[in-house]
Formats: structure tokens, C-alpha cells, sequence
């Protein structure tokens, strides 16, 4: 059984119970980075600067890559596609909360950063704050229980120049997304298998596997591009979906603030947004 949330005390009394061991010598808790660990990260494929989705080529994989769907699944993905085309789709990520994996890497229209740090990869998203996918490759394993959280728990490994990332432990609330206004929850048991390399020195492709075997008849696998923006024309910017909920006014003490505005339903646009103080 999943465990979500952890109290506070409950984590606070782990920690301390680390701390005591590792005081005693019995283990090494995140141990400081070696010289040789950053100079390992030189000999790694070169994957800086900033990266915009292919969208072209995410409207073509819908069509070579169709998705698996079960068919009572594919009865709701079917409405889904007729409210898009008569154009009146309700849209998956209305409420701010993240596009979450797999949909993150299938759909975006936003930019997105590879960093790399000994033991691990990290991907920072724009669009809005909660999109970072860390993926370890200090060479742990899965935890045995792991809490589900939008992007899940990824781990990696170099098959040469390709990084092999393996993710579980997503929401079961995450879509299995094939745009903004098709998809459906993954409803658990969710399992991405990436293998993300370049095909040439400023394109990188990430080929899937997607197992969702309450949704899904087989494994989807699929692949989606991204293209380097060398002329570093802009950078990853704050983004704040919750942002766009707000009004910006000054109140009686004459302080900057932020004031709530309804949403029509549907619509993620708040009702009366003039963009005027």
C-alpha cells in the first residue's frame, strides 16, 4: 500500500535517527561530490542551453504512434476528439495543477533546461513552477514504496551516449495525454521506460515506453524531438500558472497585491480579466 503524505514529526524523528548513525560512523548520508565525479560529467554528451519541443512532429507521432487505448477507454477518448473538433473542448490542465509525465514530455509547447550534477540529471520546464523531473544516476534503485507524486521517481543510466531513465511512482490522476484537451488519468500502475539521445549535434529525441495497463491494451512506445536553441534567443522564464487566477491591485495601505478572480467553467482565463489595476 502507497503511503502519500509523511508527518512532519514522523520525518523529523527519521532524520534525526540518521543523524545519530551517521555521527556513529555506521553510514554516509549524501556524501560531497568528488573531484572526479564533476570530471566525469566532461566526458558525457553535451546537452546545454535551452530546447523547444517539435510540435510538427508531435501532431505526426499522434498519427505513426496512435495510442493503445482500451476500447472502453477509447470511447471516452473519442468524445474527447469530437468536442476538440467542433471546437469546444473542455481542456485537460485548467486548474493549474502540472502536465505531469508522461504527458510533460508528449505534449508541451515549452521550452525546457538539462542540467547535469554528479548523480543525477535534472530537467526544468517552463510553463509553471512545479515542472522539474530529477532523475538519479548515482545508481539507487526504485524505493520499495514510493510516494506518487506528479512526475514520479525517476532513475537513470548512460548506455553510452544514451540516458536510460526509468520512472514509477506517478499519481494515478496524471493524464496519458495526446494533446491538451485529449487524454485520460493513467488510474495507477504506471511505468515510462525513455531512452533520450541527440541524432545530431542539436536535436534530442526521447523515445517512450509507456505502460498503463489499466488504460492502455499494450505498451505505447513513441518518441518526440526537441530542437537546441544555440542563438540562445530567450532563456527558461518564471511561470506561474496560479498567476493568471489573480488581479493585480493596491490595496488601501497602498500595497502591491494579488486579488482572487472567478474561472468560467472550461475556461482558464479569469472572468473580467482586463489586465488593468
Amino acid at each position: 500500500m502507497m503511503t502519500y503524505f509523511r508527518s512532519s514529526a514522523a520525518m523529523a524523528l527519521a532524520l534525526t535517527a540518521v543523524s545519530f548513525a551517521a555521527a556513529a560512523g555506521e553510514v554516509e548520508i549524501n556524501p560531497p561530490p568528488a573531484p572526479a565525479d564533476w570530471a566525469k560529467l566532461a566526458k558525457l554528451p553535451d546537452w546545454s542551453g535551452v530546447w523547444t519541443p517539435k510540435i510538427s512532429d508531435q501532431n505526426r507521432r499522434i498519427q505513426a504512434d496512435p495510442t493503445p487505448w482500451k476500447p472502453e477507454v477509447a470511447v471516452q477518448v473519442a468524445q474527447m476528439e469530437a468536442a476538440e473538433k467542433a471546437g469546444n473542448p473542455r481542456g485537460l490542465f485548467i486548474d493549474c495543477l502540472p502536465e505531469a509525465m508522461p504527458s510533460w514530455m508528449l505534449i508541451t509547447h515549452n521550452a525546457m533546461e538539462l542540467l547535469f550534477t554528479p548523480g543525477r540529471v535534472t530537467i526544468l520546464g517552463e510553463s509553471d513552477g512545479n515542472r522539474l523531473r530529477r532523475i538519479y544516476t548515482d545508481g539507487r534503485g526504485h524505493p520499495a514504496d514510493p510516494d506518487p507524486t506528479f512526475h514520479g521517481h525517476s532513475i537513470g543510466h548512460w548506455q553510452k551516449d544514451t540516458l536510460v531513465v526509468d520512472t514509477i511512482g506517478v499519481l494515478p490522476q496524471a493524464f496519458v495525454a495526446v494533446s491538451e484537451a485529449v487524454g485520460v488519468p493513467n488510474n495507477g500502475d504506471l511505468h515510462i521506460i525513455e531512452r533520450i539521445h541527440l541524432t545530431d549535434p542539436d536535436t534530442l529525441q526521447d523515445d517512450l515506453e509507456i505502460i498503463a495497463t489499466r488504460i492502455l491494451s499494450r505498451p505505447w512506445k513513441t518518441s518526440r524531438i526537441y530542437f537546441r536553441q544555440r542563438a540562445r534567443k530567450y532563456d527558461i522564464v518564471e511561470g506561474v500558472c496560479l498567476q493568471g487566477s489573480f488581479s493585480e491591485r493596491v490595496d488601501k495601505d497602498g500595497n502591491s497585491i494579488f486579488v482572487p478572480m472567478p474561472l468560467s467553467e472550461g475556461n482558464p482565463v479569469p472572468v473580467g480579466a482586463s489586465g488593468q489595476h
